[in-house]
């Protein structure tokens, strides 16, 4: 064997599928710990709606520790907040304040979903991201440097020593993962956990100009961040853009347990229009009415909300594939937990895989590097399986305290205070240093036991 293909059996690289919050965040982190990637993303470009979204305390922190850029171009580009605060309102009866929860200094920051992207793609290279690349199939090659070949529509194909599948709600990665490989390659099985599940529950969103925004609702309810409760439907805004648009979710319970376009379209989206916004709240106070006035008059689109609450998948990895992000444990938006908890799992699995390509530098490549890439994700698992699992059902609980569902909660400010403090506090004080150093310990041992 030649020093060149010694070297290329030493040498670890992996394969994002997937360029959006997790799977950038990962490149990032496998970029500051120097491990080999490229990214496969099936658009023609990065890019992501132009939706909002915040990052929870714990978010940021797993920024600066994924890699500190991230977090200094997260820092760059946010919104500053108007009050650090999240508030509550009574959005149906009276329009008076029901909770305030502290978020911290400066905390819970966001913006648009394209522009934290765009940012953090400045710092990964050109040649590290290939686009147009539709995933089709994943398979092993035994006797390869690269253990697995990934397959893409456009009849490509590229080899990795693992791949990481952070490829959204609709997850291609997570179905191949899951299904069952007995079958043939054309007609796999596939287990309800393989698609996510409709909430029952649908939004639309739109970013209102400041200006309009201001002269509707006033400037103290359009420059910081405000939820509106209520009846089967709440309300969110928050300003974005440098202050410049009003960010607004209205989220509506569906009468419908089936998502109707699912099939049809394959999609989670749907035309809709502003009337079915304006009808679901037509009762409510006159400052949600006005909220909802913002909403364009033409056609905007309404997007089903689903997650993988009611068929979880039963482990995020099998061998040297693995899940993360919305693909593993897609949540709905209620918690602002879901962004955070893919930048979680971005940082275990690059620190685990620098364990990894640590180890394989130390001593030779072969099959110890696919032995110890499988304990990586093994442990991956174990690390973060109950973590996301219990943020996935604690996102619909939330939603329930939202809509009204407890009556006895909806009354009481103190109630519904103590129960959603409960729940944020869960996610946003969590052990971040302590969960890495946990996971580098378990692939140590496992190390151990090899030896």
């Amino acid at each position: 064997m030649s020093s060149q293909e010694t070297d290329a059996r030493a040498q670890l690289h992996i394969a994002i599928v997937g360029a959006g919050i997790t799977g950038i965040n990962l490149a990032l982190g496998l970029q500051a710990r120097n491990v080999s990637f490229t990214i496969y993303e099936r658009s023609p470009a990065i890019r992501e709606i132009g939706a909002g979204i915040g990052f929870s305390p714990n978010a940021e922190r797993a920024m600066g520790l994924v890699n500190p850029e991230v977090l200094t171009a997260f820092r760059r580009v946010a919104n500053p907040n108007g009050e650090d605060f999240f508030q509550w309102v009574d959005g149906y009866e009276t329009n008076e304040l029901i909770f305030k929860l502290y978020v911290g200094r400066n905390g819970f920051q966001g913006g648009l979903r394209s522009t934290f992207l765009e940012e953090w793609a400045k710092l990964i290279p050109a040649a590290a991201c290939q686009f147009s690349k539709h995933l089709d199939a994943i398979t092993e090659e035994d006797g390869s440097p690269h253990r697995f070949r990934l397959h893409f529509k456009d009849g490509t194909t590229a080899t990795a020593d693992a791949v990481i599948g952070c490829d959204g709600i609709r997850s291609r990665v997570r179905q191949l993962l899951l299904a069952d490989v007995s079958s043939s390659a054309d007609h796999f099985q596939l287990p309800a956990a393989a698609h996510p599940s409709y909430t029952r529950g649908f939004c639309f969103r739109t970013l209102a100009p400041m200006e309009r925004a201001i002269a509707t609702i006033g400037a103290t309810k359009a420059l910081t961040r405000f939820m509106y409760n209520g009846h089967d439907a709440h309300l969110i805004t928050y300003p974005v853009a440098n202050n410049t648009l009003l960010n607004i979710l209205a989220v509506i319970e569906d009468a419908n347990p089936v998502w109707p376009y699912q099939h049809s379209q394959g999609r989670h989206t749907a035309p809709g229009r502003k009337e079915e916004a304006v009808d679901a709240f037509a009762k409510w106070s006159d400052t949600a009415r006005g909220i909802v006035s913002l909403f364009p008059e033409e056609r905007m689109d309404k997007w089903g909300i689903f997650d993988m609450a009611e068929h979880p998948a039963p482990q995020y990895h099998r061998g040297g594939v693995c899940v993360a992000g919305d693909a593993a444990h897609a949540t709905g938006p209620h918690l602002g937990a879901g962004g955070g908890m893919g930048i979680e799992d971005a940082l275990v699995l690059a620190a685990l895989l620098e364990g990894v390509h640590k180890r394989v530098g130390q001593n030779g490549g072969g099959g110890r590097k696919a032995a110890l890439v499988e304990r990586a994700l093994e442990v991956y698992n174990e690390v973060r399986y109950e973590r996301t699992q219990d943020v996935v059902q604690s996102t619909r609980k939330a939603c329930d305290l939202f809509h009204w569902k407890d009556p006895e909660v909806r009354r009481s400010p103190e109630k519904f205070g103590k129960d959603i403090t409960a729940r944020f506090d869960k996610v946003w004080n969590y052990d971040l240093e302590g969960m890495v150093e946990g996971a580098l310990a378990k692939l140590d041992e496992g190390e151990k036991m090899r030896l």
